[in-house]
């Protein structure tokens, strides 16, 4: 089944190395774009990625969120609050209101960067934009329940955790999952073809390629679901989180109830019920650190793959027209594996930077973490760039066989562990002495090996049959059956 799995791949890469060329075609234009003026790599050379996250973390994206906010907080507060005083407004004209964020475009967004450029103050332009919306609607009575008992922060932590909820579930999990089921599809393919071990750089128990790989699946998967799991929250209590204004407006609203309704309800958040003037921001901090974990063992698994394919386990497929190096025509680089690990360790840099910081606030409020959460796309776009990295440098791999097969034949030496284990089932003390000066630092033979099992007297037949039948290939233990079960 594996060596079947391994051809299918092969015939997988043949298949996607057809489409190289004319992939390639379509990456070039004729002119000049804004990427290739870019000032950094992700509105660049990986513009890519900036165009699937740009809907979730861009300047548009954040002041279309603030809207949404601030128009659904006017339709809770129809519902919930103030219908009755308002007893002239017609409900069946709330899908009015709720077109100023459905219908918000590059018009819509051009309209509030005006009033910011007078206001210099981005949340008050947004308010300010539905008011003007809402008079233009003959709605001019609600124009004063607009951002009413808010401040800011209620607008942009509740904006920013929505976008941040949805980057998540749309974007980093299913790339992130995508990888572990390529190397799922690996672990399953190799799970039967026995390798040498090297713990310390040296030869060690052999394992199977297929196993390795289960390694990582098993951590990766660990580390989707903690994402799975993770709960972005919002708060919507004032100034200084305690309900203050609004309390006051309406004394007879119980107001920490209808926020968390309003927060876990209308936005789809959990509710923060104990703030400052600021969401404490823990759970971003929360989803950083599990970002950065994350690519550090797929940096571990680049490194592998590196050193691999270095001593020739993997080979890589020859795409036409590429070229490996400008002076040796011979050169087929690992430049995805190392490329992916270039992207983590500025990935994960950002990621620390947030989940140091953010936490932190002088007192009720201070802004430094208005500036920083404009960087968390940044955190998400290098950790999107690093894994599809990896998983192009996988399309573009096979094992080799034949030398994972002659350098694991060549060592003989790792039969000294199970030699020396059964011996002292048999309570010989001395065991690993023994088959420490036999073996360590020297490369054994197979008929060395078989001499010394063939003085062992106190050995049962059974015992030295079978110990005279295990090579270097057959010693892997349970490594097929941990895949079978894990994977």
């Amino acid at each position: 089944m594996g060596r079947q799995m391994t051809n299918d791949l092969m015939f997988r890469n043949d298949a996607e190395n057809n489409l190289h060329e004319s992939e390639a075609n379509k990456l070039v234009s004729e002119d000049i774009s804004a990427a290739h003026l870019a000032l950094g790599p992700l509105d660049g050379r990986y513009v890519e990625i900036a165009k699937q996250l740009s809907p979730y973390f861009s300047e548009f994206a954040l002041v279309k969120n603030r809207v949404k906010v601030e128009v659904y907080w006017l339709k809770f507060l129809l519902l919930h609050v103030i219908g009755d005083r308002e007893n002239n407004f017609d409900m069946s004209r709330m899908p009015e209101i709720l077109s100023i964020y459905n219908d918000f475009s590059d018009k819509s967004f051009i309209e509030v960067k005006k009033i910011e450029a007078v206001t210099n103050h981005d949340v008050k332009a947004v308010e300010l934009y539905v008011a003007n919306k809402l008079k233009e609607m003959g709605m001019e009575n609600l124009v004063s329940f607009v951002h009413i008992g808010c401040t800011s922060e209620d607008i942009n932590n509740t904006a920013y955790a929505h976008m941040i909820k949805k980057a998540i579930s749309e974007e980093w999990i299913p790339i992130a999952e995508k990888l572990v089921n390529v190397i799922s599809e690996l672990a399953i393919a190799y799970m039967d073809i026995p390798m040498l071990a090297h713990t310390h750089g040296q030869p060690a128990t052999p394992t199977t390629v297929g196993k390795e790989f289960a390694v990582y699946v098993c951590r990766f998967r660990k580390y989707l679901q903690k994402m799975r799991n993770i709960k972005p929250c919002g708060k919507f209590n004032g100034a200084t989180g305690n309900y203050s204004a609004i309390s006051v407006a309406f004394p007879q609203i119980h107001w920490q109830m209808w926020s968390k309704h309003f927060v876990e309800a209308y936005l789809g958040l959990e509710f923060n019920p104990v703030t400052t003037q600021i969401e404490s921001h823990d759970y971003i901090c929360d989803i950083m650190d599990i970002i950065r974990h994350f690519n550090n063992i797929l940096r571990d698994f680049d490194l592998d793959m590196w050193l691999y394919i270095s001593m020739d386990y993997f080979k890589q497929v020859v795409v036409k027209g590429e070229v490996g190096s400008s002076t040796m025509p011979h050169k087929v680089n690992p430049i995805r594996f190392e490329n992916s690990e270039a992207n983590i360790k500025i990935g994960n840099a950002i990621c620390s930077v947030l989940s140091d910081e953010l936490p932190r606030s002088r007192m009720q409020r201070d802004l430094s973490d208005s500036s920083l959460q404009r960087n968390i796309g940044l955190a998400f776009g290098y950790s999107l760039q690093a894994i599809q990295q990896t998983i192009g440098g996988l399309k573009k791999v096979e094992v080799n066989v034949d030398k994972i097969s002659a350098d694991l034949n060549s060592r003989w030496e790792v039969l000294a562990e199970p030699i020396q284990t059964v011996l002292r089932k048999y309570g010989i003390p001395d065991a690993y002495n023994q088959l420490k000066e036999l073996t360590r630092g020297k490369n054994i033979t197979k008929e060395a090996i078989h001499e010394f099992i063939k003085t062992l007297d106190v050995l049962s037949d059974e015992d030295r049959n079978m110990l005279l039948e295990l090579t270097p290939s057959s010693y892997t233990g349970l490594a097929s059956k941990i895949v079978e079960d894990e994977i």
